[in-house]
């Protein structure tokens, strides 16, 4: 694809345009595509790849996988390999035939020109495609990661520009999801959390969001904040889906559930013991 003279603009959310669509994302993408980034190619400044899921009832669209594409990108061309990308679609579709091409991801903080050009390639495979941007450098400690829709603008019958507009997107994560991603933002660790610290990290978590609740019930009932109608429902809704158990019964639950989840840790531990055990023995052999 050779490039042209179009100009890109990027429109933030403030913008109404495109307010009635949305996206949401879910981790897996996010952790594929961080993945695809840093085995990248040593020349390729940043990672391209197709989106796919599906449109929700309420019109939202829903990502749910994803894969990279090969290309080469330049000032003056950007070329993908559309066979590439047409063979891993069908490969993706032999397991689950729902997941259709939504749009496409780039790595980097917003749209470049080059964006525009590979926004048309997508406007050909599926109509109205998203255009996800995930900054995998975590610029000051936070993954920024954004959705845009793409509309021409034209001045009589010639496109003079593409309009890259940002749509609201949702990044929901359970607490498991929650402490991996936390962890990739984090670009300096000195290991990855066991399985006890990430529960140790969910728990303390859990407690500060607690403590935010008391806080907020008690300035409620003392006057110092107006009533959210929508607040105290969230709240209702938490508190009826706790277990009624007396505090000896949830405590042996909870003591139960970790000495299982402790046991299992110990049988991995002595499946790779024993598996790095055979692996030398069967090297020292060959070499005698």
């Amino acid at each position: 694809m050779a490039a042209t003279n179009r100009t890109v603009l990027q429109f933030s959310s403030s913008s109404s345009s495109s307010q009635s669509l949305s996206a949401k994302v879910h981790p897996l993408v996010i952790f594929n595509i961080c993945d695809c980034y840093v085995r990248r190619s040593d020349q390729a400044e940043r990672v391209i790849g197709t989106l796919l899921g599906s449109v929700l009832p309420n019109g939202t669209v829903d990502i749910r996988n994803s894969y990279a594409v090969p290309h080469n990108e330049s000032v003056d061309q950007v070329a993908l390999d559309i066979e590439y990308h047409h063979n891993m679609l069908l490969s993706h579709q032999k397991v689950n035939q729902k997941e259709v091409i939504v749009g496409w991801y780039s790595t980097g903080l917003g749209v470049t020109g080059g964006s525009a050009l590979i926004h048309e390639f997508y406007s050909r495979e599926v109509p109205n495609p998203i255009h996800l941007t995930v900054d995998t450098g975590f610029t000051n400690g936070g993954g920024t990661i954004k959705a845009y829709v793409s509309n021409n603008l034209s001045l009589g019958d010639r496109q003079i520009a593409a309009q890259f507009q940002e749509i609201p997107l949702d990044l929901r994560m359970v607490e498991a999801e929650r402490v991996g991603f936390d962890t990739l933002k984090a670009t300096a660790v000195d290991k990855i959390p066991s399985d006890l610290e990430g529960m140790e990290a969910t728990m303390e978590h859990l407690l500060a969001l607690i403590d935010d609740i008391y806080k907020y019930v008690d300035d409620v009932v003392e006057g110092r904040v107006a009533p959210d109608n929508k607040i105290g429902k969230f709240i209702s809704d938490a508190v009826g889906s706790l277990p009624k158990l007396p505090p000896s019964d949830f405590d042996k639950l909870v003591n139960d559930s970790l000495q299982d989840h402790l046991l299992m840790l110990y049988l991995s531990s002595i499946t790779r013991t024993q598996l790095s055990l055979a692996e030398k023995l069967n090297t020292a052999a060959q070499i005698l």
